[in-house]
């Protein structure tokens, strides 16, 4: 009775061991950045961004609303995933943001203010209430980080919340 037991116990253990190295395998497959929104102001929204858990840099978005106004609009929350494409705007490879409902051309750049941006997210390494600064060492160090994933063949996610 107890060798049955442990061939039980054993072969439990087997199936947990496999099912342990499958969601490894698994997101070892994605990266996955978070946004997180934290400050909601009248013309715009501040938030912070990670990437794979890591806090990665600081955002700005347009201000949230219930109803869209174009160019105004922060995108909804929800999840998206993420590419790097040519930019026609801005002349350079930049992370596109793949069907968000009602947008398009939702990108990742650098910028201060919601001034620059037309629902896009933009990165910085440091903000205050008026925007982000350092917007360029910011999205430049992103995108260096999507693109060794995307090259290492994962996906890229991100989640806004």
């Amino acid at each position: 009775m107890e060798s049955h037991k442990n061939k039980q116990l054993q072969s439990l253990y087997q199936r947990l061991a496999n099912l342990s190295l499958k969601l490894s395998v698994n997101n070892l497959k994605k990266m996955e950045l978070v946004l997180t929104r934290d400050a909601f102001l009248p013309t715009r929204t501040l938030g912070k961004l990670y990437a794979d858990n890591v806090f990665e840099c600081f955002t700005c978005e347009d201000a949230v609303r219930d109803t869209k106004i174009k160019g105004e609009t922060a995108i909804p929350k929800g999840r998206y995933r993420v590419i790097i494409t040519l930019s026609n705007r801005f002349k350079r490879e930049l992370p596109l943001l793949l069907n968000v409902p009602n947008y398009e051309g939702v990108r990742i750049h650098s910028g201060n203010t919601e001034a620059d941006t037309e629902g896009c997210i933009l990165c910085g390494s440091t903000r205050n209430d008026s925007g982000v600064f350092s917007s360029r060492i910011a999205t430049n160090n992103l995108i260096l980080k999507i693109r060794n994933a995307i090259n290492s063949g994962k996906e890229v996610w991100i989640t806004i919340r």
